[in-house]
C-alpha cells in the first residue's frame, strides 16, 4: 500500500514571521480538552454487550447450532479414534466421567434411551469419558464399553465448550443443535421429544 504524499499549501517561506509586540506575553496555548472517562456504570454495560456479543458468536442458537467439532479421541487400548465413522445421522455426543457424581445417575437412563431406540440405525449414543480410567470406565457400562471412547486431556471437549461434566450435545448432520448442561433426565418427556422431533426432520427431509 503506497501513502499520500502529503502537499503544503500557502506557505511562502521568504515571508517574514509574526512577532510578538515588546512586553507583551504570548497568549498561553490552550490544551486539548481530555476525553472524560466512562462512569462505572458505562463499563459494565460496555462488557455486558461485550459478553454477550461473544456468546452469540461462538453459540449462534438463532440458525440452528453451529458445525459439530471433529477430533480424535481413543479407545480403551488408547488406539486414535475419529469421531466422524461414530456419528450417526442424530447422535447424543456425552461427555461424562466416573469421577462425576452427577454423571454416575445418568448412566441408567442413557440406557434405557439407547435402548428404546435401537430400532433407529440413524441413531446413535457417543459416550466420551473425560480424564478418566479405562478400566473404571469399562467397569461401569459394562456391555456399553463398545460405544465409550476416551479424552484423555479435554481436547474434543474442550472444542464442543464443555468445561464441565457432564454435557451432552445433540448433532443432527453434523450440526449441534441441542446442549444439555449438567445431569439430565434422559426418561424426561420434553428431552425425548426433543429427540424424537431431531430424527423425524431427518425422515421428512
Amino acid at each position: 500500500m503506497q501513502l499520500a504524499r502529503a502537499k503544503i499549501v500557502g506557505v511562502d517561506q521568504d515571508a517574514p514571521k509574526p512577532t510578538t509586540p515588546a512586553g507583551t506575553e504570548p497568549a498561553p496555548s490552550t490544551p486539548a480538552p481530555r476525553p472524560r472517562s466512562l462512569g462505572w456504570q458505562a463499563k459494565v454495560g460496555v462488557t455486558v454487550i461485550a459478553l454477550a456479543a461473544l456468546g452469540a458468536l461462538f453459540w449462534p442458537r438463532g440458525d440452528g447450532g453451529f458445525a459439530a467439532p471433529g477430533g480424535f479421541l481413543v479407545d480403551g487400548n488408547g488406539r486414535p479414534q475419529p469421531m466422524g465413522p461414530r456419528m450417526e445421522a442424530v447422535t447424543l455426543v456425552h461427555f461424562w466421567a466416573t469421577w462425576c457424581p452427577p454423571c454416575m445417575t445418568e448412566i441408567p437412563a442413557l440406557d434405557r434411551l439407547r435402548d428404546d431406540l435401537a430400532a433407529r440405525p440413524d441413531f446413535g449414543i457417543l459416550m466420551v469419558a473425560v480424564q478418566d480410567d479405562v478400566e473404571k470406565v469399562e467397569t461401569m457400562v459394562g456391555e456399553a464399553r463398545g460405544g465409550v471412547l476416551f479424552d484423555p486431556d479435554w481436547d474434543v471437549a474442550h472444542r464442543y465448550g464443555t468445561r464441565q461434566l457432564p454435557e451432552s450435545y445433540l448433532v443432527v448432520r453434523g450440526r449441534v443443535v441441542e446442549k444439555w448442561e449438567g445431569e439430565v433426565d434422559w426418561d424426561d418427556r420434553e428431552v425425548r421429544a426433543r429427540i424424537e422431533q431431531a430424527l423425524a426432520g431427518i425422515e421428512s427431509s
